[in-house]
């Protein structure tokens, strides 16, 4: 299924290598073929790479330090949570929304999915990094699943999703060949592939550029006197959510950029 080619999957301080094993099968069983990780465990990701099933997808499998970094090439960033106690900052969305909404974002850009640790999962920090979050809707009393299991799911959903947008094309093909039998002039199907009018223009900023201007400005706010120092650690997780919010297109990111390096260069000036 070369239709989650924009889909990749983000492990956050994974620690057992079999649930990292598990999460690649799953990956690669419904054709999403991405895998990253954040601060592994250094044991757990040596052994995952000698797991048994999707050996290549795990060769190719990228690690990073931090999840800025991880991120940054995407233009949306999801979150998988349990919720269980904790205080939701973001939009939640069940399974089924989010796996319509990340479809059809991943059209015109990369789509990162996260999964914590087996053991904390997300925390507040890495919530940051994401625009929405996403659950599985486990019954109330037994909300937390094996990270394996979820990704299973989670990746089962995501080509569910697929077939059905493939269902409803091949649909609408039939109706087109059943009309020009019948000599009708059938409505002009959507060519495969065909790029949205809004072409450069509905492209959302990817996550380096929208780092870049959380930079700039949290160094504007400093220079500003906006932000103690006793406080920049929460301002900055804030700046972060309230920038992800703002679902920014590439161009429009880019001029931000531009408008804020420059009250920045004016700043340093006095």
């Amino acid at each position: 299924m070369g239709d989650l080619k924009n889909l990749c999957v983000v492990l956050v301080g994974p620690r057992n290598p079999l649930n990292v094993g598990a999460v690649a099968r799953a990956m690669s069983n419904f054709g999403a073929m991405d895998l990253r990780a954040v601060r592994p465990y250094e044991k757990a990701w040596r052994e995952a790479k000698s797991a048994v099933g999707a050996g290549e997808l795990l060769a190719r499998a990228k690690e990073f330090a931090d999840l800025a970094e991880a991120v940054a090439d995407c233009s949306l960033v999801v979150g998988t949570t349990a919720v269980g106690n904790r205080e939701m900052k973001h939009p939640l969305r069940g399974l089924d929304e989010g796996a319509r909404l990340i479809g059809k974002r991943m059209k015109t850009g990369r789509v990162a999915v996260l999964f914590g640790s087996e053991k904390w999962g997300l925390s507040n920090e890495d919530l940051s990094y994401c625009h929405w979050l996403m659950r599985i809707p486990t019954r109330v009393e037994h909300r937390s699943m094996n990270l394996g299991q979820a990704a299973a799911v989670v990746m089962y959903e995501f080509g569910r999703a697929e077939r059905g947008k493939r269902n409803d094309n091949a649909g609408a093909r039939r109706t087109q060949s059943y009309a020009e039998g019948r000599g009708e002039k059938p409505a002009p199907l959507k060519p495969k592939g065909a790029a949205p009018k809004s072409g450069k223009r509905g492209e959302f900023a990817e996550m380096e550029t929208v780092e870049r201007i959380g930079e700039a400005l949290l160094e504007a706010l400093r220079k500003s006197g906006y932000i103690a120092a006793r406080g920049e650690a929460t301002a900055e997780e804030k700046l972060r959510r309230m920038l992800r919010r703002f679902s920014m297109q590439a161009a429009d990111a880019e001029v931000l950029l531009g408008m804020v390096r420059k009250i920045l260069w004016k700043l340093e000036q006095e």
